[in-house]
């Protein structure tokens, strides 16, 4: 028998809202398109986006995420 495939690691917290000023969702900082692609996208390359995404957060304006 075949083992089921690995779980796909995902920055995903289930708060899907695209910021229409940044591009980047609100919830996990990915831009729409990475969303849609992020199975399709090989471990390397959804790990080089993941470390992406601390950084992506100061393109969004803190009222934005509720921080002011």
């Amino acid at each position: 028998m075949s083992q089921p495939p690995a779980p796909i690691k995902t920055p995903c917290i289930k708060v899907c809202v695209v910021d229409g000023e940044s591009g980047l969702c609100l919830g996990c900082y990915r831009r729409l398109n990475e969303v849609a692609t992020w199975a399709r996208l090989t471990a390397e390359e959804r790990e080089r986006i993941m470390a992406e995404l601390p950084d992506r957060r100061a393109l969004i304006r803190p009222e934005k995420l509720g921080l002011i």
